[in-house]
């Protein structure tokens, strides 16, 4: 997948390459960005980003056991950051040596950001070293993902990200329920309940159904999946982003030897690690770790790999922990849960206990097939209306000034949605409102 500048500089997007040529994006990451204040002030100026904040600390509240629900809403506040806690830069060194010898990050893939593969593992953070190390932003000031064409690519654009996809997952999960979790016809056989037929909001959780999907894991996954962007996405002056490392693989052999690559982004594994290091079940942290690809289809192996490349970051034995077991060939596998007595030989077995939850997680994250095309489409448009509300976007500031203001206040999905119906007129009218309330 190209990177929002090589797409820009190709002239897809700009066709005048202005950003190309803006620099700051090589910023020093081994530093808290230089514009994470400012991201802040303007994430707390959103209506859509405090409220999606919110809408997601009341999705944590609802989570039953005990233990998830407290530690979900600890994780989305001001927490401290438990796999960073008393880490020296030789452990940090340890970390990285034992990510690279056992194939889960290759150096090249870290040649562009300053700081290399520790900054990419470790991004600054607050309090580094301390008993209680900080996020470098708040929780809710974290984009989406990357500059600058990224999925929800502006301050708050994390929160707005999570909402759409904690509210994917419950209907995704509720959606199971009514197809296959009913027994209505002769003998027991299954159906699809006359009273879901012609609607599609039955109550949440697993009411009247005969099979099990566990709403705790449905709730808190999309909560957590992200919880390293404030960490990886730290904003820089001029209102781009930092580089996010890809690791999780070698890139070529990562299947067992075979041809694979388990990379992804940094942020995905950082977040297990977290959940990893807070005592998290594996029934959770397997569905967590299941957002950038169900363990299906022969994808079993990049779970695999970044469940193992967090349990280095958290410093634990995955296997110990049960998050991992190993099979008579001595590869790592996803372990078996919830089995009945007398469980298969597992070790023998091809493909290990898959829940339904990884597989829904997964799906939940699928925003992004219209999310980044919106923002790439709209990026444009509102280049070319930028000039009419007094901005330059050939200036150094102008993602700063204009577009991300304009983002945070509206989504690129809402401007997109406008625009398919009414033109530019639309958006328009929409940038005004974000005059009008003093965002630009």
């Amino acid at each position: 997948m190209k990177s929002w500048k090589s797409w820009i500089c190709a002239g897809i997007i700009l066709s005048s390459g202005t950003l190309c040529a803006n620099g700051a994006f090589a910023d020093d990451q081994t530093k808290p960005g230089a514009g994470n204040a400012a991201a802040i002030a303007l994430a707390q100026k959103s209506p859509i980003v405090q409220s999606a904040y919110q809408f997601l600390l009341s999705q944590a509240q609802r989570i039953e056991d005990a233990t998830l629900r407290k530690e979900t809403l600890d994780a989305l506040g001001d927490t401290c950051i438990r796999h960073r806690a008393h880490r020296t830069e030789a452990e940090k060194d340890a970390i990285i040596a034992a990510l690279a010898a056992q194939g889960l990050v290759n150096p090249a893939d870290a040649a562009s950001i300053v700081g290399g593969v520790k900054a990419g593992v470790f991004p600054p953070v607050s309090n580094d070293g301390s008993a209680c190390p900080k996020f470098p932003q708040a929780f809710f000031s974290a984009p989406g993902s990357s500059s600058v064409n990224g999925h929800h690519s502006y301050p708050g654009g994390l929160v707005v990200h999570e909402s759409n996809n904690d509210v994917a997952d419950v209907h995704l999960a509720e959606e199971y329920r009514q197809i296959y979790g009913h027994q209505g016809g002769r003998g027991g056989l299954p159906t699809v309940p006359k009273e879901d037929q012609g609607r599609f909001a039955a109550p949440e959780g697993n009411g009247d159904t005969n099979i099990f999907i566990d709403e705790d894991l449905i709730l808190a996954a999309p909560l957590w999946h992200d919880w390293g962007k404030p960490m990886v996405f730290q904003w820089n002056a001029n209102g781009s982003e930092f580089t996010e490392l890809n690791f999780g693989g070698f890139g070529a052999t990562d299947n067992n030897g075979l041809p694979g690559d388990s990379r992804t982004g940094g942020h995905h594994i950082i977040g297990v690690a977290e959940a990893m290091a807070r005592g998290l079940s594996p029934a959770f942290v397997i569905t967590q770790a299941s957002a950038h690809s169900a363990p299906t289809g022969g994808n079993e192996y990049k779970v695999v790999n970044w469940l193992r490349a967090a349990a280095i970051i958290a410093g634990i034995d995955p296997v110990a922990k049960g998050y991992l077991m190993v099979d008579k060939a001595g590869h790592f596998r996803l372990p078996a849960l919830r089995q009945l007595a007398n469980p298969v030989d597992l070790a023998n077995a091809g493909q290990t206990n898959v829940l339904a939850e990884y597989a829904l997680h997964n799906l939940s994250d699928a925003d992004f097939t219209y999310s980044g095309p919106a923002v790439v489409a709209v990026n444009a448009i509102l280049q070319t209306l930028a000039p009419e509300f007094g901005y330059d976007p050939a200036d150094a500031n102008y993602l700063l000034t204009f577009r991300n203001p304009v983002f945070s206040f509206l989504t690129a999905e809402r401007l997109m949605i406008l625009y398919s119906e009414k033109g530019s007129d639309g958006v328009r009218s929409e940038v005004q409102k974000v005059r009008n309330a003093g965002g630009i």
